[in-house]
């Protein structure tokens, strides 16, 4: 795990959520389990970001469960982060295949909750999306597209639970449907699914640099700026 630096400039930290977990396998096919394969890319991500000089950290690091609450409470207490919870999908269509990035319809806001993992206790949600999740859920969209050539599902605004109850920007992301033949093959490959989390990451670091220029934009047209 990466250490936080000052030059890392609009965010410091990002948490990564690997979905499901000890006895919750999420989607199972084939012998797959959806908990093994978000643990495998979210550990590939880390180490990418690493890399970039990324501070990171994980709700999980081996076969544990984790309550969704426990992950929003985990990621709440971080300072100035994103937050990436990584899934897989499953249909009864067979035929059903592709990737796609959430965020939440409506997300809490800064200040809006008390100090505790009871989700009862967190109230106020945003009237519309945060913006700042759609922003980066299109990067990573965008990158997931690019990298993988899977069939582009987009992005799209639903309650989780995970990511409407982070006040940082959250986004969630599907890797592949389990019960689609090709998509399944294709995530048993360790070349696949290091390609997921290079576009993962990928994405992270365009939305980085996105930031980047808005805040230099900014500075720039300040009032009393010369």
């Amino acid at each position: 795990m990466a250490q936080p630096s000052a030059t890392l400039g609009p965010f410091a930290v990002v948490v990564l959520d690997p979905g499901h977990g000890g006895q919750d396998s999420g989607a199972m096919c084939g012998g797959v389990l959806e908990k093994d394969l978000t643990l495998d890319v979210a550990h590939r991500v880390d180490r990418l970001l690493e890399a970039e000089g990324i501070a990171t950290v994980m709700t999980r690091l081996g076969d544990t469960y984790v309550s969704l609450a426990e992950r929003a409470a985990f990621a709440n207490r971080v300072s100035d982060c994103i937050f990436i919870s990584i899934h897989f999908n499953e249909d009864n269509r067979p035929v059903s295949t592709g990737v796609e990035t959430y965020y939440a319809a409506h997300q809490i806001t800064p200040g809006s909750f008390m100090t505790s993992w009871l989700p009862f206790l967190w109230r106020a949600l945003s009237e519309s999306p945060n913006l700042e999740s759609q922003s980066l859920a299109g990067f990573i969209q965008e990158a997931l597209v690019a990298r993988t050539q899977a069939l582009d599902r987009g992005t799209k605004a639903k309650q989780f639970f995970v990511i409407a109850n982070v006040t940082s920007p959250a986004v969630l992301v599907e890797g592949g449907f389990l019960t689609n033949k090709e998509d399944n093959s294709r995530l048993t490959s360790e070349d696949y699914r290091e390609q997921l989390a290079a576009a993962i990451s990928d994405g992270i670091l365009r939305y980085r640099d996105a930031l980047k220029q808005r805040q230099s934009a900014v500075a720039v047209t300040a009032p009393g700026r010369r």
